[in-house]
């Protein structure tokens, strides 16, 4: 029997059709100035709640579940008064995980394919969300989007942040790789 790896499908799509897409659409002379999706961070606050253990442990797990990776939990870098949070703090603010290969690839198609379709009263994710290195952040207002969460892991709502970190990322070339992705941005208004 013949030993096969599965490749992403993202990630055959982008080595077989994008790169070339890409190459001619931002006019590129070389090859490697193409964008390329380096890593995918999601993460999540715990905020207010940092002291109540079953919303802490009930963010932990969820972004777990959905990754499909262990999380790391955040201290403080500063401390903030009006927060009552002091730098390095015991408890943690927020949690993780740092997706990158494969597992990024099969994230971004379950974002994008399966996730955000679900989201209520979707229009599309926005198209001001890039800074100045072609980097782009999304937000999303509860977990349950995910086919992962189940009803137990539901009773507890949190929000999570997206972050694709893009290299050779500008914000033009940026958004024409995550729209070659399948990512649905809402419609430009004139």
């Amino acid at each position: 029997m013949a030993d096969t790896k599965y490749t992403p499908r993202l990630k055959e799509l982008y080595n077989d059709k994008i790169v070339k897409t890409l190459e001619k659409e931002l006019k590129l002379e070389n090859i490697n100035q193409v964008p390329k999706l380096e890593k995918v961070i999601v993460s999540s606050g715990v905020g207010k709640k940092r002291d109540d253990k079953r919303f802490t442990e009930t963010v932990e797990l969820t972004l777990a579940k959905i990754t499909g990776q262990a999380t790391t939990s955040r201290l403080a870098k500063k401390s903030i008064a009006s927060f009552k949070i002091r730098e390095g703090m015991g408890a943690p603010i927020g949690y993780l995980t740092t997706l990158r290969n494969d597992k990024m690839y099969e994230f971004v198609d379950r974002l994008i394919n399966i996730a955000l379709p679900h989201v209520r009263d979707f229009h599309g994710v926005s198209r001001k969300s890039f800074d100045a290195q072609g980097n782009y952040s999304l937000g999303l207002t509860e977990q349950t989007v995910f086919p992962e969460i189940t009803f137990e892991d539901a009773s507890v709502l949190h929000g999570l942040e997206v972050t694709f970190v893009i290299k050779n990322g500008s914000k033009e070339g940026s958004m024409k790789l995550l729209e070659l992705f399948g990512m649905p941005f809402e419609r430009e208004e004139k």
